[in-house]
């Protein structure tokens, strides 16, 4: 049986008053760039990020005829905002605590409107054309939103990261990587151990191509904790990984003569510490935020 995504009346009419079914998220990087809905948007050079969201946004709503839930993120002002657009192109932001919880019902027609996996085919598309930029920008989009909803140890949420991970590190964003890469490792290590050695490898590349000397070691003794447990577990059976765990202790040996480790950062076990340190905090969002908050009628192109 099929369910329209639009809440109708009972004449079968939008009920334009009525809580939106449909939640659209909204991504602002710290560099401006900004992704609604799993797409990049063509600012032009001009158009301000909360506007361009506003615009795409109401679009939505005019076409399902009925007011659209969105979630922005927004890096520039490290901000996460609740809204609710309107098809007159009106707009409100709201406090966390009126914001409505998923549900069955709503998180079934989310995930059929926006898939995750689409998300993701739509990521590598870029990455094939060498548009790296833009792949990692979408890549941080889904992450961050999949993490808000899910939390960091999803399965998706994992993926993505993964994903940004990788990115980073075609972009010779190293550390960056390395970074990425070892969460998601944390993550398997305390979650499941038997899936864990792929992912310690992955962030054991990263971690080689670092320059830095103390982010060697800090890194280095981490990644050398997750190897040495794998071991202990009997886990560690593909020869490539038993050659990186030689390298890591190589390598932290060799430093350790020039840079000793930090007294104040004691070296972390395997699967110990913040799940994931990279993702910083975002303000909650406060009711009536003027930027994402627009007059029926309103839009980027309206005069004031």
């Amino acid at each position: 049986m099929t369910h329209s995504l639009t809440p109708r009346d009972g004449q079968n009419l939008p009920a334009i008053a009525a809580p939106p079914l449909i939640r659209l998220d909204a991504y602002v990087a710290e560099d401006g760039s900004t992704v609604v809905n799993g797409h990049l948007l063509d600012m032009g050079g001009v158009r301000r990020p909360n506007e361009a969201i506003l615009d795409a946004i109401a679009m939505f709503a005019r076409t399902l005829g009925a007011p659209v839930a969105a979630t922005v993120i927004d890096r520039t002002v490290m901000q996460v905002a609740r809204l609710r657009v309107y098809p007159d192109g009106s707009s409100r932001t709201i406090a966390d605590e009126e914001d409505l919880p998923p549900g069955r019902e709503r998180t079934a027609a989310e995930e059929a409107a926006f898939p995750p996996l689409a998300r993701v085919e739509r990521i590598i598309q870029h990455a094939q054309r060498e548009e790296l930029h833009a792949a990692f920008v979408l890549a941080g989009a889904l992450r961050e939103h999949l993490t808000l909803r899910r939390g960091a140890e999803d399965e998706l949420s994992m993926e993505a990261r993964a994903i940004e991970a990788y990115l980073a590190y075609l972009r010779g964003d190293y550390m960056l990587s390395t970074v990425l890469a070892l969460t998601v490792a944390r993550i398997r290590c305390r979650t499941d151990l038997k899936r864990a050695a792929p992912e310690v490898a992955r962030a054991t590349a990263a971690w080689q191509r670092l320059l830095d000397e103390r982010q060697v070691a800090t890194r280095g003794q981490e990644l050398l904790h997750m190897w040495e447990r794998l071991s202990a577990e009997g886990l560690l059976l593909e020869p490539a990984h038993q050659a990186m765990a030689r390298a890591v202790r190589s390598r932290l040996d060799r430093n350790s003569e020039s840079v000793p480790a930090p007294a104040a950062a004691p070296a972390l076990s395997a699967g110990e510490g913040p799940i994931a340190p990279e993702d910083k905090p975002l303000k909650p969002t406060r009711r009536g935020l003027r930027r994402f908050t627009r007059r029926p009628g309103r839009s980027a192109e309206s005069p004031p």
